[in-house]
């Protein structure tokens, strides 16, 4: 949209709605961390105190905004540090928070896609992706022998032992019960930001209702789909064209409203989750970051 008119759009937003979309995000980010405390557990880091394990998943948010997220295998070099959890392991953990996200944030895009076709095909692909992958990783025997090729290659002979901590840890996290835990936690807590991108639209004056309610829980839910697809830093520049296009699409925005949402929106989730990691990066760099 026009610059000047997204600006004025911005100014004139009814910023008394801002507060509510931010709790809203924080609602996403605490269901989120019971859920990487939940998966903690669940490979063998028992009794790890809540307030550690708060500033590691914290502490990961900055690292959204690297190529595909691979940065937040990092993570798993602090679990290492802190908990002596092989970092192979603590990668698994990291990839299971990625797929139960997705998977929340596919089925709360499900009735959006069943009304609107034309999504139909992305929507497939990535569901149908996830769900072949975590299949490959629960049917042991043709895990195991993969593994055991693997082993035999001379290029991942070194990694085959880190490869094999990987596959139990993944293993572990993707049992039925953890899945369901998981995936049920992913669907809620990512709900709470598409009612955020709800009350973005209603600060912008865009009527209200249940319509209006759904659309914007799928939009917001698509464009994380897309984003994470596009393997761009934080979706940068993919997300915000989902939304925008989304927005300007199904409920009839103009080009320069879509895009005030899109920027306030962002705003408040992603890059708000930035400055929170930011904040413990400085808060506590000697024990994150020291050699």
């Amino acid at each position: 949209g026009d610059l000047q008119q997204v600006g004025s759009q911005v100014i004139h937003f009814k910023w008394i709605y801002f507060p509510l979309v931010l709790l809203l995000t924080l609602f996403n980010y605490i269901l989120r961390f019971f859920k990487w405390h939940f998966y903690l557990g669940q490979v063998g880091i028992k009794d790890y105190p809540l307030l550690k394990s708060a500033r590691l998943f914290l502490a990961g948010f900055p690292l959204a905004v690297t190529p595909g997220k691979v940065g937040e295998a990092l993570k798993a070099v602090w679990l290492e540090k802190e908990t002596g959890l092989p970092v192979s392991k603590g990668i698994s953990v990291v990839l299971a928070e990625r797929i139960s996200d997705g998977l929340g944030v596919l089925i709360l895009s499900t009735l959006g896609v069943i009304a609107y076709p034309r999504y139909w095909p992305a929507f497939a692909i990535v569901l149908g992706g996830l769900i072949v992958l975590i299949v490959i990783i629960q049917i042991r025997p043709a895990a195991l022998w993969l593994l055991e090729l693997a082993s035999r290659l001379p290029l991942l002979k070194k990694i085959s032992a880190g490869l094999q901590e990987f596959y139990e840890g993944s293993y572990a996290l993707f049992k039925p019960k953890a899945l369901l835990v998981a995936v049920g936690i992913g669907t809620i807590s990512w709900l709470g930001e598409g009612i955020g991108m709800y009350y973005v639209l209603r600060g912008l004056d865009v009527p209200g209702g249940w319509e209006t309610l759904s659309i914007a829980v799928f939009v917001l839910a698509f464009s994380t789909v897309v984003g994470a697809v596009s393997a761009l830093p934080g979706g940068l520049g993919a997300a915000e064209a989902s939304i925008a296009g989304m927005l300007g699409l199904l409920l009839g925005l103009t080009r320069d409203t879509a895009a005030a949402a899109t920027l306030l929106i962002r705003f408040a989730t992603l890059w708000f989750a930035i400055a929170l990691g930011l904040i413990v990066w400085g808060l506590f760099r000697k024990l994150l970051f020291k050699t």
